[in-house]
């Protein structure tokens, strides 16, 4: 049987295995809405970003006033003994007290040196961001699931190239039996063809543990979304016009990392602005409401009432004014300005960071597309050889090393080959991540 022809039975039975098997194929899109559905780490952090939100719902509480109601009923039995010099002593038990209070009490600050608008406007940056942070997680996890989908698909595609391997190997058998059978082979030229198709085997089992584990491993991504038994795509889809300079010049409004350090920037400076307020003295306004019962049984004094009320209410102004405390507020403002100083500094180094990782990766991924190309070629060429040696060594005009060499010039080949595709994507993937658009 001619050896194009196994080839393309084995690439025709692959490309139904799944469908054969009833396995459902998952699409890279579907990995990543699932992700992004359950992946633990963006359910973490989307917590965090759900609470900012509840801070900044009630972020207008800070310019309401403070009101409070108390009530108290306190019951009393006592005894009493009282002298007199102008009358005789009296004395009773069981005397019986209750006493009723309430109070209404309203607390509201009119200027703190403008401290509650700088902690509205404190709450309204932490909430963005922890937008920010959860749209970091986001790219990173989709960075992440998109590697190990391809990793998987890589394997899968060794796996194919395994299998080429093994139809030729079959073939090698079956030759060298024959000539063997006939006179004109030796009985090592068949035992090696078999060790050799054996190892095939070997790695074709190790390669299927690997995607095995490959496959639980993206399914712990998408937080357990995936079914147990699934298939992926047969190929990688590459992007090989990305331009470096579209690249840097929107990575400084669109890096995650980057924004994460200015709105750190910005929270620090709205930080000295709280520290600042704390130098001008509080103004509040307070009023109150009050109301006292107090009824009095088996009373013994006759100068004592049996009954008294009293309610009204009050209103006024209060200033706290700042005069010493220890140079807490002087230390707190220092310590606000090198907050905003160390600040500015990590906004500076991220946005070195970021542009050397881009140059780095564009450098990585115009290396792995010359390399693709120059695999492509090769691979063509290690096809065309394989199938020059089979013939030969089927006519018996050359040996099985020959025919060997050539078969493992063809497995590095297609190594190489599918090594370039995915260094590619990776390349790929890393410069939309620091692009921080991978996901829109």
């Amino acid at each position: 049987m001619d050896w194009k022809r196994i080839i393309s039975i084995i690439t025709i039975t692959c490309s139904f295995y799944s469908a054969v098997k009833g396995q459902p194929l998952i699409t890279l899109q579907e990995a990543i809405a699932a992700g992004l559905y359950k992946n633990y780490d963006i359910l973490l952090l989307n917590n965090d970003s759900v609470a900012a939100a509840t801070d900044l719902k009630y972020v207008y509480g800070a310019f309401l006033p403070n009101i409070n109601a108390s009530i108290g009923n306190l019951w009393t039995t006592s005894a009493q003994k009282q002298k007199y010099d102008t009358r005789d002593d009296v004395e009773g038990t069981g005397i019986k007290t209750d006493n009723l209070s309430a109070a209404l009490n309203l607390n509201w600050t009119l200027f703190d040196g403008l401290k509650m608008f700088a902690t509205k406007q404190k709450v309204e940056e932490l909430y963005n961001l922890g937008r920010i942070n959860l749209k970091n997680q986001v790219v990173n996890t989709t960075a992440e699931i998109i590697s190990n989908y391809y990793l998987i698909v890589r394997q899968k595609q060794l796996l194919k190239a395994i299998e080429e391997q093994m139809s030729i190997n079959e073939e090698r058998v079956k030759l060298a039996d024959r000539k063997l059978s006939v006179g004109l082979g030796t009985k090592p030229e068949l035992l090696q063809a078999k060790v050799d198709l054996n190892a095939q085997k070997a790695a074709h089992l190790e390669q299927q543990t690997t995607m095995i584990q490959l496959r639980d491993q993206l399914n712990q991504l998408t937080g357990m979304q995936l079914p147990a038994v699934y298939e992926v795509a047969d190929s990688i889809p590459l992007d090989i016009h990305m331009n470096i300079a579209d690249i840097q010049d929107r990575v400084e409004t669109s890096n995650p990392t980057i924004l994460q350090a200015l709105k750190n920037a910005d929270i620090a400076r709205i930080s000295l602005k709280e520290a600042k307020a704390s130098r001008w003295p509080m103004v509040s306004f307070i009023s109150a409401y009050n109301f006292t019962r107090n009824e009095n049984r088996n009373n013994i004094s006759p100068f004592a009432s049996t009954f008294s009320r009293n309610n009204g209410y009050n209103f006024g102004l209060t200033a706290s004014i700042p005069i010493l405390n220890n140079l807490n507020v002087k230390r707190n403002i220092q310590q606000a300005k090198l907050d905003v100083e160390y600040q500015d500094i990590a906004v500076s180094k991220q946005k070195s960071l970021v542009n050397v990782w881009v140059k780095v990766a564009f450098n990585s991924y115009q290396y792995q597309i010359n390399a693709l190309r120059l695999e492509e070629e090769n691979i063509e060429l290690a096809k065309e050889n394989v199938m020059i040696a089979l013939e030969r060594f089927r006519q018996g005009v050359s040996t099985y090393l020959e025919l060997r060499e050539a078969q493992k010039s063809l497995q590095d080949a297609y190594d190489r080959l599918i090594a370039a595709r995915y260094n590619t994507k990776l390349s790929e993937t890393e410069l939309l991540r620091l692009k921080g658009e991978i996901v829109r």
